[in-house]
């Protein structure tokens, strides 16, 4: 209907209790003798119009996010993490289902305008969750490796204002390193799958952390068992309907993207040798050994099966396609990544659980990491590397 007046925008997923600004808790009421710590409180919480899951403070909060899950029992959980500016909101947005040629409405996660990328700012901050009517609970997160993030976390001496790891005074540097790693920990303990996105063809960092915390992630457990259960059945042994099965510890899938690719760079010879590298990389990972069923040391690159790691590449998008280019389009490209991503058959938790249940769970999940002595011990060895100032 034609009008002089375009509609209001629409947020997808929003309460109006959540997005209007209504009251939240008596924590958030104005006046009164507690003011000053009150307003503490506010800013180390999320903003009243987010769903965020993770606080300022590097807390996780999920009042807000709770009321939209239910106890269904069939739901896929997709992460995703990687550096600023490389297309992560975007990719969840194609995969949630939004359709940007719809007028009046807001895309579920947000995107860098050109003014943040211009002011070098970052538009995500902690873990942003959506849940689809399809019960895909997607998991946006803060860009890893970001200057902006780094600089809003340090003080004038160099010291971190969030404590990352309980008891330890870090600095900025190496806390903002830590997080990058926890934050990666979590996503591979929590989720489904995650997308592991990189910026350009010849960046690795996102391999490396990918890594790191495949290595790190020992003992921490999945949603369907939290920490408490394991801690109390350490002596007494799992309870029989909690019994875990043989195999590997719990590792969400990955699926690496490469974004922001040029024509030169979709040669087959350039693609096949970015997914020899990627085999290559991983090929004593978790995730590597838990398709070919070997124990470490025994997996060799040029045994592994070429489609054993889920490798995407999206094309730098024009602003317009051209004709002539000789591989697939930046449209198409995500399509085809939406498309995979919704038909695989990731690995399931150790036993069912509703969303609710996990959503409760990661909390367990978090506090476990944030108290974890082999990310403890590896926070202490870069401390001692004379890498970060201490």
């Amino acid at each position: 209907m034609a009008s002089e007046t375009s509609p209001s925008p629409k947020i997808l997923l929003a309460k109006p209790g959540l997005v209007a600004g209504g009251p939240v808790t008596g924590k958030f009421s104005r006046g009164g003798a507690a003011d000053d710590e009150a307003a503490q409180l506010r800013s180390r919480l999320p903003s009243v119009a987010s769903l965020n899951l993770l606080s300022d403070s590097w807390d996780f909060h999920i009042d807000r996010f709770l009321p939209f899950l239910t106890e269904n029992t069939d739901f896929t959980v997709i992460g995703v993490i990687g550096p600023s500016g490389a297309g992560k909101s975007t990719i969840m947005n194609e995969i949630y289902g939004f359709d940007s040629t719809s007028p009046g409405m807001l895309p579920p996660f947000s995107t860098q305008s050109e003014e943040t990328r211009a002011m070098a700012r970052h538009c995500s901050t902690g873990i942003e969750p959506r849940v689809s009517s399809e019960r895909i609970i997607l998991l946006d997160t803060q860009p890893v490796f970001s200057a902006s993030v780094l600089a809003e976390m340090m003080r004038p001496d160099g010291s971190s204002t969030i404590s990352v790891i309980t008891g330890e005074s870090l600095s900025a540097e190496l806390a903002h390193e830590i997080m990058n790693i926890q934050l990666a920990v979590l996503l591979a303990s929590i989720c489904h799958v995650v997308l592991v996105v990189s910026d350009g063809v010849h960046d690795d960092s996102m391999w490396h952390l990918t890594l790191t915390a495949d290595l790190l992630k020992h003992g921490i457990p999945d949603p369907s068992l939290p920490a408490s259960s394991l801690s109390q059945s350490s002596n007494l042994g799992l309870e029989k309907d909690y019994k875990v099965p043989e195999r590997e510890e719990y590792m969400a899938t990955p699926v690496f993207v490469h974004t922001k690719l040029h024509e030169q760079d979709f040669t087959p010879k350039n693609v096949v040798q970015l997914r020899r590298a990627l085999l290559q990389y991983f090929k004593a990972s978790s995730f590597a050994r838990e398709h070919t069923g070997s124990k470490p040391g025994e997996q060799h690159a040029s045994n592994m099966d070429s489609g054993m790691l889920n490798m995407h590449a999206i094309p730098f998008k024009q602003k317009e396609e051209n004709p002539r280019a000789r591989h697939e389009s930046y449209i198409s490209a995500l399509w085809k990544l939406r498309d995979q991503i919704l038909s695989m058959k990731p690995p399931s938790f150790v036993r069912p659980v509703s969303e609710r249940e996990w959503l409760k769970n990661s909390v367990k999940i978090w506090e476990q990491i944030k108290s974890s002595p082999t990310i403890l011990d590896y926070c202490r060895t870069l401390q001692h590397s004379g890498m970060f100032r201490r």
